[in-house]
């Protein structure tokens, strides 16, 4: 038997458990990477057997406390139908924003990091100087800064800004949010991302003459990035659990 299965409460189907658990591991990952930002920041999961409802982090709680069983469960008009905890009101902004109006997306996270909200104050944006920002390179949605619970208009401006098919935004002024169907991909977009803002902030605080990619292998690149291609996340989130669980499998509870 699995230990997924071994664990799982009878209250929950098998499908909604192995959500949960892959939700509270990735509050657990942020922990580990550092892209936390106290009890604030949220990462969501459409509910799979609810695709109006979703799953987010209980407001209150440090994400190194979150585990399956404390996640609770919010429809799309802010109802908590399942839970012991309010969430976060621009978290419930941003996720049902998203999810609502992407119905290929089943995982939103974003992030508050000093990279992230460092870039996210440049005009230029994401510059290609490395392989992780040039894969990224066509498919980055931006987004202006509102106080992000000003109400429905301002949800549909961020899911309009998202547009149809991009998995990552910039939130200008505010910092990164990365979206996909499996888990995998959305954390790799993220962990990306993230890796591409803080080279950009060393190599523009270090003043040296920047090289520039050609603009072939600047495409080139870029199509390897193109979703369905190398960053799928299916290994790298079995590896990032295993970690997890050879560690603390408390997030599984």
């Amino acid at each position: 038997m699995s230990t997924r299965a071994a664990l799982r409460p009878v209250e929950y189907t098998e499908s909604e458990w192995q959500v949960r658990c892959d939700l509270a591991a990735c509050y657990r990952l942020f922990v580990r990477y550092g892209w936390t930002d106290l009890i604030y920041t949220h990462i969501s999961a459409r509910h799979p057997t609810h695709p109006d409802r979703y799953l987010i982090n209980p407001f209150g709680l440090l994400f190194e406390e979150i585990t399956a069983s404390s996640l609770i469960e919010v429809d799309w008009d802010g109802n908590v139908v399942r839970g012991d905890f309010p969430y976060n009101a621009a978290g419930h902004a941003i996720h049902s924003a998203v999810l609502q109006a992407r119905p290929d997306v089943n995982w939103v996270l974003h992030t508050h990091t000093r990279a992230g909200m460092a870039v996210s104050c440049m005009r230029a944006g994401l510059l290609p100087l490395t392989q992780q920002a040039m894969f990224l390179q066509g498919r980055i949605s931006y987004h202006d800064w509102d106080l992000q619970t000003a109400g429905p208009e301002e949800c549909e401006s961020l899911a309009r800004d998202l547009g149809p098919s991009n998995y990552v935004m910039i939130l200008h002024n505010h910092g990164l949010l990365t979206c996909a169907p499996t888990i995998g991909e959305a954390f790799v977009h993220l962990y990306t991302i993230e890796s591409a803002c803080k080279v950009q902030v060393d190599v523009m605080t270090s003043g040296a003459e920047i090289i520039t990619p050609s603009a072939d292998a600047l495409a080139r690149t870029a199509e390897l990035g193109a979703p369905g291609k190398l960053m799928t996340g299916e290994r790298e989130w079995a590896a990032l659990t295993r970690w997890l669980d050879a560690r603390d499998p408390s997030y599984r509870t």
